[in-house]
């Protein structure tokens, strides 16, 4: 993802407020809660939005996440997270994401999802439902 990523990109927005406790002693926000913001705009796709996309019995678990780090965050604010979907998997959903305070651009992130079922903690294939709706929400190919 560019620098110069704009949230206007993204199909999904989401905002988190920065907590007081998500500085450190450098006095920008601390790197390992820039995941949590992710999780957020996540969240918003898999479980809210024009509707479940887990299945029942079902949970999304996290298998891989590549996160760049662009700009530091400041408290007090907050963050707005974009979020698209880059690819649909058989059992997997890849996200490219991004975190933006006052519209800098502040982390880009690659995120995968697996399909889980709770009960055999096995991947499970993605419902045509859930492909559906992902599908509207996902990124243009590269170069296009």
């Amino acid at each position: 993802m560019s620098s110069d990523a704009q949230l206007e990109a993204f199909p999904v927005h989401s905002t988190d407020k920065l907590r007081y406790c998500d500085s450190d002693p450098q006095g920008h926000v601390n790197n390992a809660v820039f995941s949590t913001f992710l999780e957020t705009g996540r969240v918003d796709i898999l479980y809210r939005g024009e509707g479940r996309i887990v299945d029942d019995g079902c949970a999304f678990v996290i298998a891989r996440l590549e996160m760049d780090f662009r700009a530091e965050l400041k408290w007090p604010g907050t963050v707005e997270i974009g979020t698209r979907i880059q690819k649909i998997g058989r059992t997997s959903i890849t996200l490219e994401q991004a975190v933006f305070q006052n519209g800098v651009l502040a982390a880009s992130a690659l995120s995968v999802v697996v399909q889980m079922n709770q009960m055999e903690r096995t991947p499970q294939p993605l419902s045509e439902v859930a492909r559906q709706r992902l599908g509207r929400l996902q990124s243009p190919p590269a170069g296009a």
